[in-house]
């Protein structure tokens, strides 16, 4: 029987998760694991332009893997012929990509896997493998989803995430900066996690977001920074009539610009360092890596944060 009464817990809406008929597990490098033990490949081809978190199934599974290159559209710049037993990843950049998605689909099969981490909002092409990371989007500390039509016969445990939510309270009552190493510390906990479900406390987190406004509001968002600052961006990305952008790619000459913007509390994230490691400083990740501002446009601010963002990159 269930305990009633007593202390109460979280306050959590009761709703639908946005990924409703997806299987939910812990984290989405976990979701890229399921699918390479489902399928029982060999040998993946992964982009250098990714996180290094993305190796971690591939060795854990002693598989075989190549990189490859990709273009200024985020594209790859050349297709491999795949044999049997080898896959092709591709990341939907920042929620930006969905075309080439559905291009890479219609050339490459089932062979295709898709990493929707950051396109939350992207629809899963039938019979393509494609995972997600909720916690890219919304304020929680692990929860992933993965379709897929060939599912592992086999029960996985259900995880706890009680213990990775302290960065997540410290930044309400304390600030983001008192919560950082907190958020350090959980993100570093999810290294080497078995494959489990997802736990309690994201589904119930996961069933109270109202997913239709936080879309309207990135979307928004990304349009006015496009309006204002389209002209000096190196990247010129048109949302597409599907696409809900993670954040807003500003890639500039100016090496500055992301301390400048961290100076002034706009915590911008490099994606990826590892790539500086795998990279070339002539080659395009590199630069990707190194020049670019990834702009938060997400559904905690509104138009007068954006412009405050404006100001500072264009004084």
């Amino acid at each position: 029987m269930k305990a009633i009464g007593g202390y109460f817990s979280l306050e959590t809406r009761v709703g639908e998760h946005y990924h409703k008929d997806a299987i939910q597990l812990n984290t989405a490098r976990n979701c890229f694991e399921y699918v390479l033990r489902a399928r029982g490949y060999s040998k993946v081809y992964i982009p250098y332009y990714t996180c290094e978190v993305m190796l971690e199934p591939i060795q854990k599974l002693g598989l075989g893997y190549e990189f490859y290159h990709i273009n200024e559209q985020l594209e790859p710049q050349s297709l491999p012929k795949l044999n049997d037993g080898e896959a092709f990843l591709y990341t939907n950049y920042f929620g930006l990509k969905q075309r080439c998605v559905k291009r890479l689909a219609l050339e490459l099969g089932t062979q295709l896997i898709v990493d929707n981490a950051q396109a939350f909002y992207a629809a899963p092409l039938e019979g393509i493998d494609t995972f997600y990371s909720a916690r890219k989007f919304f304020g929680l500390s692990d929860g992933a989803y993965l379709y897929t039509d060939k599912p592992l016969q086999q029960e996985f445990e259900q995880d706890c995430s009680f213990d990775r939510m302290s960065h997540l309270l410290k930044r309400v009552d304390l600030g983001a900066e008192a919560g950082y190493q907190d958020f350090k510390k959980n993100d570093d906990a999810l290294i080497g996690q078995d494959i489990k479900r997802m736990s309690k406390l994201t589904e119930a987190l996961l069933s109270g977001i109202d997913y239709e406004s936080a879309k309207k509001i990135r979307i928004e968002n990304y349009n006015t920074l496009t309006e204002m600052l389209g002209a000096t961006n190196q990247f010129h990305f048109e949302l597409g009539v599907c696409d809900v952008p993670m954040v807003y790619p500003y890639l500039t000459e100016d090496k500055t610009l992301k301390k400048r913007l961290i100076t002034e509390k706009i915590f911008v994230a490099t994606y990826w360092p590892n790539v500086f490691e795998w990279c070339k400083p002539d080659e395009l990740e590199y630069g990707f890596a190194e020049c670019t501002a990834y702009i938060p446009i997400d559904q905690r601010y509104n138009t007068e944060d954006i412009y405050s963002i404006i100001e500072i990159i264009n004084p």
